[in-house]
C-alpha cells in the first residue's frame, strides 16, 4: 500500500479522532482506512496508536512520527502548489460558523469587508447556535462564546460579553422594577433557550447566592424574536450585552437586576491546530481580529 496513503489516514485519523471520521474525510471505507493503519504498523513495527472502546491515543511512538508525517505531507502539498505557482497565495473557499445573533450582527459585516479586500477568497458563513465540529464539518475557523474547554485548537481571544436582563421602560413603568432575583416569579418572562434553555437562573454576589427557576410566558429560540417582544413592552428577557447594546443606548431596553448578572463570558476566534495555518485561513484571523475585537468592545455594558 502507498506509504504517503497511510500517513495520511494516519494524520486523518488523528485529526479528526475516529477511523469512521477519518474514512469519510478521505472518502474511503472504514475498512480501507483500518487496513491501511494496521499495514503501517505492521510495515514500522511498531504501534502508533492505541485504541479502545471510548477513544484512541497516540503512544510516543505515534507522536513523533505523527510530526514527521505532517511535515513530509506538508513539503509535498507545498511543492505541488509551486509547480503551479500557489504557495502563499490566500484564495480558495473558507467555512466560518458563529451563532445565528452573532453572525447576523457583528461577524457578517466583518466577513463582507474581508470578501472586498480578498477577491481570491470565497466564504460561506454557517450561523448556527450550537458548537460545531470543526474536523467534522469542514470549518475553517468559528467564533465561540463562552469558556473554552481543553483541546487541541488555537484560539485568539476578541473580548467579553455579558449576560444581562432586560425589559422596556413601559413595561417597568407598569409592573414595577425586579430589586432581587425572586421578583422574577411576580413577572413575564420571556424566555430564549439559547443562553437559558433549562429556565434556571443561578445567581452569586458577595452576600448571597441562589437560583431561580422562571416561568416564561412566551419562550423562543430566537434572540431578534425575545428581544422584539421585550422592546414592545411585553416582558422580561435575557440577553449577551451584544445583542442589546444599541437598544440600551436608545433607551428601548434597560437593564435590571445587573448586581445579580453572571461574569462575563469571553468571545474567541478558534481553528485547527498545525504547524503551518493555510494562506486563507491567516489572512482571514489577520483581517478579522482587531475588527471583531473593535466591534464587541463597543458592546461591552462599561461603554454604554
Amino acid at each position: 500500500m502507498d506509504r504517503l496513503l497511510q500517513m495520511e489516514v494516519f494524520a486523518a485519523i488523528n485529526d479528526s479522532g475516529s477511523f469512521v471520521q477519518a474514512a469519510n474525510r478521505l472518502r474511503m471505507s472504514p475498512p480501507a482506512v483500518t487496513r491501511a493503519m494496521n499495514a503501517l504498523e505492521e510495515r514500522l513495527g511498531v504501534q502508533l496508536l492505541t485504541r479502545s472502546t471510548r477513544q484512541l491515543a497516540l503512544t510516543d511512538a505515534g507522536a513523533r512520527f505523527l510530526d514527521a508525517s505532517r511535515q513530509l505531507l506538508f513539503d509535498i502539498d507545498t511543492a505541488e502548489k509551486q509547480a503551479v505557482g500557489e504557495t502563499g497565495v490566500a484564495q480558495g473557499h473558507l467555512t466560518v460558523s458563529a451563532s445565528m445573533t452573532f453572525s447576523q450582527m457583528i461577524a457578517a459585516p466583518v466577513v463582507r469587508a474581508f470578501l472586498a479586500s480578498h477577491p481570491r477568497i470565497s466564504v460561506s458563513l454557517v450561523a448556527v447556535d450550537r458548537v460545531t465540529n470543526l474536523v467534522e464539518e469542514g470549518i475553517d475557523v468559528a467564533i465561540r462564546i463562552g469558556d473554552l474547554p481543553d483541546s487541541s485548537l488555537m484560539a485568539k481571544r476578541l473580548g467579553m460579553v455579558r449576560r444581562l436582563f432586560v425589559a422596556s421602560p413601559d413595561y417597568l413603568d407598569r409592573r414595577g422594577i425586579p430589586s432581587e432575583p425572586s421578583d422574577l416569579k411576580l413577572h413575564s418572562i420571556i424566555g430564549f433557550t439559547g443562553i437559558m434553555p433549562s429556565h434556571d437562573w443561578h445567581y452569586k454576589t458577595k452576600a448571597k447566592r441562589g437560583h431561580v427557576h422562571l416561568h416564561p410566558r412566551l419562550d423562543v429560540n430566537d434572540a431578534a424574536t425575545a428581544l422584539a417582544a421585550a422592546s414592545a413592552g411585553e416582558g422580561i428577557t435575557m440577553a449577551l450585552s451584544y445583542m442589546v447594546a444599541d437598544q440600551i443606548r436608545s433607551g428601548t431596553l434597560v437593564p435590571v437586576l445587573e448586581e445579580y448578572t453572571p461574569h462575563a463570558v469571553p468571545i474567541h476566534l478558534v481553528y485547527a491546530q498545525s504547524k503551518l495555518v493555510a494562506p486563507k485561513v491567516r489572512a482571514f484571523l489577520d483581517f478579522s481580529a482587531d475588527r471583531l475585537r473593535t466591534k464587541i468592545e463597543g458592546t461591552d455594558m462599561e461603554s454604554l
